[in-house]
């Protein structure tokens, strides 16, 4: 459906909108892994997805203002670019960060937190506050980050243009294939030895350590290597919606992503998927429908969702087939 069906039936405005729909494809396969198979409910993923949006978004702004100084600097007084900085310059560098920041930072507090076998609500307390914690720092930031408007107003990306329709079919098509690796890495992990330990440590995670297993230091990994999928969707939400501002990585926008795997089953890797787009075609098709009352109708949806198929459309699927009548 992603490569083949899509690109034909849909304009290159509607193409574009999936594609940023398709950003947070990432963050719902990495919510699957931990909240799905682990056990582990975070809803601060959006600090990952916004850090991995504004790392992108800072080489975008530098390439499109050089040799001047980005423009929210100039209105905000700074008269030299700050030296954190200076890195964005280089595309492979910034490849660099969006994969190793995130990784490097969800493991240390993850491991920390896990290691005093705080879980449960507690850690998706800890998260939530965390996600708080970096948008009051980034809207306070004015100079450096934007402050609450974000950083906008991309046109190039390695000299080559990414606002012509060319240009968005050429990049849904790049984050289609990424989408799909993210997919098969995600459904490597389920069914290996690993995903049968995380299962364990979701249902008795006391048992596992006491057969030996160091449950911190998985549990620490698999949030990990959601991190590093949320910062990569967050990279491409930049390139395609143009921007990346504080509410991306907020409160409301990490609990929205939590819906996305809910929606199409916390145990089901095309089931995130399939929630992610379902969920953002929706928030788009509603709010022109019915501006004034459709999140009301989302939050109908979501309530539907969790009273009636608590595993998501995956798990409505699966049963739907398991009832059928086999017929020889």
């Amino acid at each position: 459906m992603l490569l083949a069906v899509f690109p034909l039936v849909l304009d290159p405005f509607r193409l574009n909108l999936m594609g940023k729909y398709m950003s947070f494809a990432f963050v719902a396969i990495g919510v699957v892994l931990t909240w799905g198979y682990g056990g582990i409910l975070s809803l601060g993923q959006g600090i990952f997805f916004g850090m991995g949006g504004y790392m992108m978004a800072m080489l975008l702004k530098l390439e499109a203002s050089a040799p001047e100084l980005p423009d929210f600097m100039v209105w905000s007084s700074v008269e030299k670019l700050p030296l954190w900085w200076e890195p964005f310059h280089s595309f492979p560098f910034t490849v660099l960060l969006i994969l190793t920041v995130p990784a490097v930072l969800a493991y240390l507090l993850s491991y920390a937190i896990f290691k005093k076998r705080v879980g449960g609500v507690y850690f998706a307390i800890v998260t939530l506050a965390l996600a708080l914690t970096m948008t009051v720092l980034i809207v306070g930031q004015q100079g450096g980050t934007g402050g609450a408007n974000g950083i906008t107003d991309f046109r190039t990306l390695l000299g080559m243009d990414i606002i012509g329709d060319d240009a968005k079919r050429v990049i849904y098509f790049v984050q289609s294939v990424a989408v799909s690796l993210a997919m098969l890495g995600a459904l490597v992990v389920v069914r290996s030895r690993l995903g049968k330990i995380l299962i364990a440590i979701r249902d008795r995670e006391d048992r596992v350590r006491f057969s030996g297993y160091n449950t911190a230091h998985i549990k620490a990994f698999i949030f990990t290597l959601a991190a590093i999928l949320s910062s990569v969707g967050g990279a491409f939400y930049s390139i395609q919606a143009g921007l990346i501002a504080p509410s991306v990585g907020g409160v409301a926008a990490s609990v929205e992503m939590v819906i996305y795997a809910a929606v199409g089953g916390r145990l089901s890797i095309p089931g995130a998927v399939v929630g992610a787009l379902l969920i953002g075609f929706l928030k788009s098709y509603l709010s022109e429908t019915f501006p004034e009352v459709w999140l009301y109708f989302l939050g109908a949806l979501f309530i539907l969702v969790v009273l009636v198929m608590p595993n998501g459309l995956a798990g409505l699927l699966d049963r739907l087939i398991r009832q059928r009548p086999i017929t020889r």
